[in-house]
């Protein structure tokens, strides 16, 4: 039984969802972000950067636990555990590590501050409604898009003609295009994509995991723990 921590985000749903893909159990401990639970000296043992998802496994390396934080690190692991969703050739690895990287050094930083400056920092106290930043990140999150588009014109799945973490890592971001202030009639192979890793019972139930819970971080106490520590 896996320990997830965890909370309704984008980075918190590839956790989630690869659990549910790979067929896992899991036990899931809620890291609730605007309160500051991520600031936990408990949490801070397994989560150094006070940030989630981490998982910790009791049944790690050798049969010993470990724990394991940053969402790219712990897709590698679970997929390395299963033997599923990293391909089936060292050539497919290299795909499947290269979109996961383009992910976590693109589309969820770049995403994430279009919905920091088009969301979240015109409803601060004073207001910080800035036209650079939002024009910055939109146009950027667009590029991004655009690179996907291309690259799903000639594949199926990100990494090929195959379902793999890749995909579980961009979908959370990207299914999100709506916050991030993109369109999609000029990415036909992106659409295909997206409604393709929806329909997906896994995908589906990671992105269920206390859906309740997902908030829009406007109160004040949010915003102070999350924009100002």
């Amino acid at each position: 039984m896996i320990d997830l921590y965890f909370w309704p985000t984008p980075n918190g749903w590839k956790v989630s969802i690869a659990l549910e893909e790979m067929e896992l159990a899991y036990t899931t401990h809620l890291i609730n972000i605007g309160k500051g639970d991520q600031f936990d000296p408990d949490f801070l043992k397994i989560a150094p950067n006070n940030r989630m998802p981490a998982i910790v496994d009791p049944d790690g390396p050798d049969g010993a636990p470990v724990s394991v934080f940053e969402s790219g690190a712990i897709l590698m692991y679970l997929a390395r555990k299963t033997g599923r969703f990293y391909g089936k050739t060292e050539r497919d690895r290299i795909a499947v590590e290269e979109w996961l990287m383009w992910q976590m050094g693109g589309v969820g930083p770049m995403a994430g501050q279009a919905h920091h400056f088009l969301k979240y920092a015109p409803q601060l106290d004073p207001p910080q409604d800035l036209p650079y930043p939002k024009d910055r990140y939109r146009s950027e999150v667009a590029r991004l898009y655009g690179v996907l588009d291309r690259r799903l014109a000639e594949n199926e799945y990100v990494a090929g003609d195959f379902y793999s973490i890749a995909d579980m890592s961009i979908w959370g971001w990207a299914s999100l295009w709506e916050g991030q202030q993109q369109v999609l009639e000029d990415k036909p192979h992106f659409t295909r994509w997206l409604e393709t890793v929806s329909a997906r019972p896994g995908v589906q139930a990671g992105r269920a995991l206390h859906a309740d819970l997902r908030g829009d971080h406007r109160d004040k106490q949010s915003q102070g723990v999350l924009f100002k520590r």
